[in-house]
C-alpha cells in the first residue's frame, strides 16, 4: 500500500487556515478586521488599494476577497469587473465590506456575482460568522465532490499512482505521494517493467489544480508508456529518444499541446546495473554516494513537455554502488506558504532530507520520522518523491 494511504486520520482531514484578502484604503479597517480574522484562525492578507491587491493574488489565490468599494483610483466595483477577466482570479468568491449601502449599490455589487455585499456598521462578530458560513458550505460541497469523484475514478480503474511497486533484483523502490486536500491531482507516477529486463521509472507533474491537472496526467501517462513500449519493442532503451518521442507526440497534439508538465524519466537495467536519465523540465535528482558520503544533484536540460519540438534533451548515464541512493521529487515538496506569499526553496529541502541519506533504512525514516508528515501539513500542491536504492 502506497505510504499516501497510511497517514493517520488526524493528519489527512487536518483542516487548512482559511486565507482571506482584504482590500480598504483604511489602515484602520485592515487592522480591525485582519485582527479579528486571525483570532477566529483565518490567514489575513492586507491590501490598500487595488493595485496592492493584484500584486497579493500573483503570489497566492485567497479563499476569499472581502473588499471595501469605495477607494482612492480603482474602486471595488473597477477592481471586481477586472477580477471577471482574469480566468485565475474570476472564481474567486467576493464579498464587499463597504459604508455605501444604498439599494440600487447593493445590485450592482450582486450582479457582480458577488456572495454578499455588508455594511461596515455590521458588528465583527456578525461578519465573521457570514464568512464562516460560506466558506463551510463551500468546502461541505467540497467533500462531497470528492467523495463522488474519487468514487468514480475507483470504478474506472483510473490511477495516477501505482497500487504496487515490482521488485527489481538488487535495488529497493518505494515512492511516496500526497495530493492537496484530498484531491487527486497534476502528479503522476508509474513504474513499467518491460521484456523482464528494464524497469522504467516515470515522474511527473502536470501544471494546474485538482481534477483539471489529474484528468490531463492519464493523457500524458497514455502517451509515455505507449512510448516507452514503443521504443523497447524497436531496441531502442534510450530515455533520451523516448523523451523525444513523448515530447513530439504531445507538440503536435491540440488537445494536450497548451497544457504544460514536467517529466522525470529513470531507466534501469539489472543486469548491467546501471541507470539511465532524462528529464523535462523537472527538478533535479537527487542523488547521495555513499563511497563519498555525500549528496548531489543531476541536473537536466530538457524543456518542458510540448514545449518545444526539440525539447533539448540530454540524457545522464551512471552506475550505482551499493548503499548509492536516488531521489526524485516535485515541486509540491519544495514550495511552502510564508506571509510574503509562495516560496520555493529547493536547497532548504536538501538541507533537510540529507541528514536521513545513507542509512539502511532511509527511506522507512523519512516516512515514519516525521519529515515526510511535516511536508505534508505545510503542502501547497500534490507531493510526491520516488526512492531508490542499490543493494548490496
Amino acid at each position: 500500500m502506497p505510504y499516501s494511504e497510511k497517514l493517520t486520520p488526524e493528519l489527512t482531514n487536518m483542516p487548512k487556515r482559511p486565507k482571506i484578502l482584504l482590500v480598504d484604503d483604511s489602515p484602520l479597517i485592515l487592522m480591525v478586521i485582519g485582527q479579528a480574522l486571525e483570532k477566529e484562525g483565518f490567514i489575513s492578507r492586507k491590501a490598500g488599494n487595488v493595485e496592492e491587491a493584484m500584486t497579493a493574488l500573483e503570489n497566492e489565490i485567497p479563499d476569499l476577497i472581502l473588499s471595501d468599494y469605495q477607494m482612492p483610483g480603482t474602486d471595488g466595483f473597477a477592481f471586481r469587473q477586472h477580477l471577471m477577466t482574469i480566468p485565475e482570479y474570476k472564481n474567486i468568491p467576493f464579498m464587499f465590506l463597504t459604508s455605501v449601502t444604498d439599494h440600487a449599490h447593493m445590485i450592482a455589487g450582486i450582479s457582480l456575482d458577488a456572495i454578499d455585499y455588508i455594511d461596515k456598521d455590521t458588528p465583527i462578530v456578525v461578519i465573521i460568522s457570514k464568512i464562516n458560513n460560506f466558506l463551510n458550505s463551500i468546502r461541505e460541497r467540497h467533500e462531497h465532490t470528492i467523495r463522488e469523484l474519487s468514487s468514480a475514478a475507483i470504478a474506472l480503474n483510473l490511477y495516477s499512482v501505482p497500487q504496487e511497486i515490482p521488485r527489481i533484483n538488487g535495488f529497493e523502490i518505494d515512492f511516496w505521494h500526497k495530493s492537496f486536500e484530498n484531491y487527486p491531482g497534476g502528479d503522476f507516477i508509474d513504474v513499467l517493467t518491460i521484456n523482464n529486463r528494464y524497469t522504467f521509472i516515470i515522474l511527473g507533474d502536470v501544471m494546474g489544480k485538482k481534477w483539471g491537472a489529474w484528468f490531463f496526467s492519464f493523457g500524458y501517462l497514455s502517451y509515455i508508456r505507449a512510448a516507452v513500449r514503443i521504443c523497447v519493442s524497436e531496441g531502442d532503451v534510450s530515455t533520451k529518444s523516448i523523451m523525444q518521442k513523448i515530447n513530439s507526440v504531445i507538440y503536435h497534439d491540440p488537445v494536450v499541446s497548451d497544457v504544460l508538465s514536467t517529466l522525470s524519466l529513470v531507466r534501469i537495467d539489472p543486469e548491467n546495473e546501471t541507470l539511465s536519465y532524462t528529464g523535462a523540465g523537472d527538478l533535479p535528482l537527487l542523488y547521495f554516494s555513499s563511497r563519498e558520503n555525500k549528496l548531489n544533484r543531476i541536473n537536466s536540460s530538457g524543456l518542458l513537455l510540448g514545449i518545444s519540438k526539440e525539447g533539448g534533451f540530454d540524457e545522464h548515464l551512471f552506475t550505482m554502488q551499493p548503499g548509492d541512493q536516488l531521489i526524485m521529487i516535485t515541486d509540491g515538496l519544495i514550495d511552502k506558504e510564508t506571509p510574503a506569499g509562495k516560496k520555493t526553496d529547493l536547497n532548504s529541502f536538501i538541507d533537510e532530507i540529507e541528514k536521513y541519506l545513507g542509512k539502511t533504512n532511509s527511506f522507512a525514516t523519512l516516512k515514519y520520522d516525521g519529515f515526510l508528515n511535516e511536508k505534508a501539513r505545510e503542502q501547497i500542491d500534490d507531493c510526491s518523491l520516488i526512492f531508490i536504492q542499490k543493494n548490496s
